[in-house]
C-alpha cells in the first residue's frame, strides 16, 4: 500500500485541471497577445479563470494577477508594495515563523534600509495581537502575516489582525500568505480588510508553477518583472495560458462540496492525532483540536532524527516531509519550531504529516499501524 501524506508540499493535479490543460496545449495553443483568433481563444481561458478565482474570494476580476506561484507572489506582494509606498515610511512588520518567500523579502527590505519588526509566536505558533498593536506606528507601511503555518499548521488572526492594523493605520497595507489556507478556509479579503493575498496552484490540486497574487483596487505596487506589460503591467512576460486555465479550474472545484470536504480533513487529522499520540516518544506540535489548519500535524519523535523516520516511512510506500519542503533537502533548523519554543533535542527530530481532501482513512490507519511499529525499533538505536 502506498499513502501520500506530503500535501503540504505538493498536491496530485486534479484530473478535469490536467485535461484542461492538455486542450490549452495541444488545441488552443495560441498568444493571447496575438490579434487573431488563437490569440483570442488563449485570452479568454485567461479571463474565465480569472472569473472563476475571483468568484472564489467576493472580488473584482481585475484585482487578480496570476503568476508563476507562490515565491514570485510573495514576492511581489512585499518588495513591489515596499517600494511604492516607501515615501509614507520604511517600517514594516511580518512573523517569526513566516515561509522563506516571504522571510528573504523582508531580510533584502533590511538590506535596503527599512525598519523590519519580526513578531513573535507562542507554544502554539500564534502570534500575540498586542505585539501586533505595539509595533504598529503611523510610519508603518506594510503588515505580512501567513494565514496558515506550513509546518505546523498554526492559524493566525488574521481579521482580527486586519481590523487592528486599519484602526491604528487606515494607509498601512496588510497582506496574507494564504498559500497553505486558500482551499482550507473560506477568505473573503475585502470582508476582512486584506490588501494583498499569495496564493499557489499546486497546494490546491492545481498545476505547479502557477499562482496568483490578490491586489485590491487602488492598491500601489511597483512591478518587479518588466516586459511587454502582461497582467495590466504587473507582471510581464507571456502568460502561461495552459497553466492557469488548470489554476483556475482547481480553485473553482476545490471550494465545490467545501463544508464536507473540511470536516472530513478535521476527522482524518483527529484520528491520526489520537492514534499517533499514543505511541511512545511522540509529541504533537501546536493545537491538537480545530483550531490549527485540517490537513497538517507536526510530529517530534524523541530519539529518532526526522530523516530516518522520513526514509523508513518511504520503504513502507509513506511518503512525508522533515518539517517542511523547502528545507526536507537541506539539514537546517526550523525557525518556526524554534520560534514556538521546543524541546531542543527534538529540533532534529521532527516530521510533518499533511493530508488533502483526497486522503484515506486507510492511508491514516496504515500509516499510523506502521509507525506504531517503526518507532519503538528505531529509538533502540539512538545514539546519546
Amino acid at each position: 500500500m502506498e499513502a501520500y501524506l506530503d500535501n503540504s508540499a505538493t498536491t496530485r493535479c486534479s484530473a478535469s485541471a490536467a485535461d484542461l490543460m492538455m486542450q490549452v496545449l495541444r488545441t488552443d495553443y495560441g498568444n493571447p497577445s496575438s490579434l487573431h483568433n488563437r490569440g483570442m481563444e488563449a485570452e479568454n481561458y485567461i479571463k474565465e479563470a480569472r472569473a472563476r478565482i475571483a468568484k472564489t474570494l467576493k472580488v473584482n476580476d481585475k484585482e487578480i494577477y496570476f503568476t508563476s506561484g507562490g515565491t514570485e507572489g510573495n514576492n511581489l506582494a512585499i518588495i513591489g508594495a515596499a517600494m511604492a509606498n516607501q515615501r509614507a515610511g520604511k517600517r514594516v512588520i511580518t512573523t517569526s515563523i513566516e515561509h522563506p518567500s516571504v522571510g528573504n523579502p523582508y531580510a533584502y527590505l533590511q538590506e535596503q534600509g527599512f525598519e523590519v519588526t519580526y513578531l513573535p509566536v507562542d507554544v502554539y505558533g500564534v502570534i500575540s495581537l498586542q505585539d501586533l498593536k505595539k509595533a504598529m506606528t503611523r510610519d508603518t507601511i506594510l503588515v505580512s502575516i501567513m494565514h496558515v503555518n506550513n509546518e505546523i499548521g498554526a492559524v493566525e488572526p488574521i481579521e482580527e489582525a486586519a481590523k487592528l492594523i486599519k484602526q491604528m493605520n487606515p494607509n498601512c497595507l496588510f497582506h496574507v500568505d494564504a498559500i497553505q489556507s486558500y482551499g482550507k478556509f473560506r477568505i473573503y479579503p475585502k470582508k476582512i480588510g486584506i490588501d494583498l493575498l499569495t496564493v499557489s496552484g499546486h497546494k490546491i490540486h492545481g498545476p505547479k508553477g502557477s499562482g496568483f497574487l490578490f491586489v485590491r483596487d487602488r492598491v500601489k505596487v511597483r512591478p518587479i518583472i518588466l516586459g511587454g506589460g502582461q497582467e495590466l503591467g504587473m507582471r510581464s512576460g507571456t502568460e502561461n495560458v495552459p497553466a492557469i486555465a488548470g489554476l483556475g479550474q482547481a480553485a473553482m472545484e476545490i471550494y465545490q462540496d467545501f463544508d464536507e470536504k473540511i470536516a472530513r480533513l478535521y476527522q482524518i487529522r483527529n484520528h491520526f492525532i489520537e492514534r499517533t499520540e499514543k505511541i511512545p516518544g511522540v509529541t504533537i506540535n501546536g493545537h491538537k483540536d480545530n483550531q490549527n489548519a485540517p490537513h497538517i500535524v507536526s510530529v517530534s519523535v524523541k530519539g529518532v532524527r526526522s530523516e530516518v523516520l522520513l526514509h523508513a516511512l518511504e520503504d513502507k510506500g509513506i511518503y512525508v516531509s522533515a518539517g517542511s519542503a523547502c528545507s526536507s533537502n537541506k539539514p537546517a533548523v526550523s525557525k518556526t519550531l524554534q520560534a514556538i519554543g521546543i524541546e531542543r533535542g527534538l529540533l532534529g527530530s521532527t516530521v510533518r504529516f499533511s493530508f488533502s481532501v483526497h486522503t484515506t482513512m486507510e492511508e491514516i490507519d496504515y500509516a499510523c499501524d506502521t509507525m506504531e511499529t517503526l518507532i519503538p525499533m528505531l529509538s533502540k538505536y539512538t545514539r546519546y
